[in-house]
């Protein structure tokens, strides 16, 4: 997908501080002293003076505040989200899977595929995402999935055949204290507001032509029509975590 403007995204500069160097006793693992350095406004370190007890606290407090960020991964703001499927809040392999009803969503074409940028009917989707990759697979109904539920390939340019989302040079920012509801808005976002490029692997998910298709759709603003869909074979619970 090609790149679009979140400098508005971005967040402020940080410039550092202080420094801290750490002297063991040779011989004597747990006998060890720490120097606390003041910053000048080149970065070059200056003032070297034993921690103080008051250093300390700031230091521990920091400490406690980025650990309470990391434990907030994936935790939703209040009850858990009902589109929500599956959840594994894992800082690392966190995973979260969840549908979206068909909706009105505005979208972005690349101008060698003639298609114009408007607004468009898309049917329901199924998301799975984590913290670097996104899969997204299309739904016949708006009902809530089960496990049994199957899953269609996604109608839309830049998506792989096993679902996977080539987001191009798209940035990624997921941070550590995400919440699920930030998480899945955020991935929505990124697919959404970046501009559909290319087919990949086979050609078209969809029976039919995909570049008629969505032209139809902008101009005319009808609800997307199901039985386009191709299956893909799968069902929810073959990509369960």
């Amino acid at each position: 997908m090609k790149n679009i403007d979140i400098t508005q995204d971005f967040e402020g500069l940080y410039h550092p501080k202080c420094a801290l160097v750490v002297y063991e006793a040779e011989g004597r693992q747990n006998d060890i002293y720490v120097e606390h350095f003041d910053m000048d406004s080149n970065g070059n370190p200056i003032n070297a003076h034993p921690l103080t007890i008051k250093e300390a606290e700031i230091l521990s407090k920091a400490l406690q505040i980025e650990q309470e960020k990391e434990n907030g991964f994936l935790k939703p703001k209040t009850l858990l989200p009902t589109n929500i499927l599956s959840l594994d809040p894992s800082t690392e392999k966190g995973t979260v899977i969840w549908h979206t009803k068909a909706q009105l969503k505005q979208l972005f074409f690349v101008e060698s595929l003639g298609i114009p940028n408007g607004k468009a009917h898309v049917p329901p989707l199924l998301w799975k995402a984590n913290k670097h990759k996104l899969s997204l697979f299309a739904l016949k109904s708006n009902r809530r999935p089960s496990e049994r539920t199957k899953l269609f390939h996604a109608p839309f340019f830049n998506v792989y055949n096993n679902g996977s989302v080539c987001m191009g040079t798209v940035h990624i920012d997921i941070k550590k204290s995400t919440s699920v509801e930030e998480f899945i808005q955020g991935w929505e976002h990124y697919f959404f507001n970046s501009y559909f490029s290319h087919l990949l692997e086979s050609g078209s998910h969809i029976k039919g032509n995909c570049v008629s298709l969505w032209k139809r759709l902008i101009k005319q603003g009808a609800s997307f029509p199901s039985d386009v869909l191709m299956p893909n074979h799968l069902t929810l619970k073959n990509i369960l975590p």
